[in-house]
């Protein structure tokens, strides 16, 4: 579903990324893992079309789409979150994930303006769309509370439900988890197993290695922005290379 050829980018006379490749496949969870400043979010940035790479290619079910901007790129299919919260604070929660769909709806703001029928009978479809979807991640209870009002567990929970409007194909999540409790974390590992049962491929960047080791089918590990190893959680766990550059003896023990 998702291919990715010699990625590169540099910034000036730092090479962030150098040749980076994979390929993940329709409804598999694939993780993005190193350390801080690995280039773990640029690659992400360079595959979602917020970057344009100095090199390489990204195919969208076998569909060059290096050269499509990032909303054309989620026309496609291809959809993300970020690391830091994006949400529309002072919108409904329902609203927030309502404003995922528009890209697939139909009518200009004139017709929006003028309230014509078939607006209304849009924005109704789509609520009802939005509705599943909060009703999918768990929130659904939540609809109609101001987003800003919500906990920060229940935000990250958001973000994907209004990612999942955008009908995606590829979802990709930058640390989805990323300062949750145990408990908000246990929420989000659940979601993003369901979505993936849906046949959605899911292409993630998370710390939480706990999490990593018992979601993903393969994980990916960068490190100074290249490959340095690729394989399934078990594999990457006994990675010697892995360990000394990222993982840490403990840490792989724990995991």
């Amino acid at each position: 579903m998702l291919k990715v050829e010699q990625l590169g980018i540099r910034f000036g006379g730092v090479v962030a990324l150098d040749g980076v490749s994979f390929s993940v496949a329709e409804g598999e969870i694939y993780a993005l893992i190193g350390p801080n400043g690995a280039g773990k979010t640029t690659l992400f940035n360079c595959v979602s079309g917020l970057y344009v790479p100095t090199g390489g290619s990204v195919f969208l079910d076998g569909a060059d789409i290096s050269s499509l901007k990032p909303f054309e790129r989620a026309r496609r299919g291809m959809t993300r979150t970020f690391q830091n919260l994006q949400i529309f604070e002072h919108m409904t929660v329902v609203e927030n994930v309502m404003a995922g769909a528009r890209i697939h709806e139909k009518g200009g703001i004139l017709a929006h303006m003028l309230g014509l029928r078939s607006v209304k009978a849009q924005n109704a479809a789509t609520r009802r769309q939005a509705l599943a979807h909060l009703d999918q991640v768990g929130i659904a209870d939540l609809a109609d509370q101001m987003a800003g009002a919500q906990s920060y567990g229940v935000v990250k929970r958001l973000e994907i439900a209004r990612a999942l409007a955008t009908q995606p194909r590829v979802l990709m999540l930058d640390e989805p988890v990323a300062g949750c409790n145990a408990t908000e974390t246990a929420e989000v590992d659940a979601v993003i197993r369901d979505v993936a049962r849906m046949g959605v491929t899911v292409v993630l960047v998370e710390h939480d290695m706990h999490m990593v080791m018992g979601l993903a089918d393969r994980v990916h590990v960068l490190n100074q922005g290249r490959t340095l190893a690729v394989g399934t959680p078990e594999e990457i766990r006994r990675n010697a290379a892995v360990i000394e550059a990222y993982l840490g003896v403990t840490e792989a023990a724990d995991a």
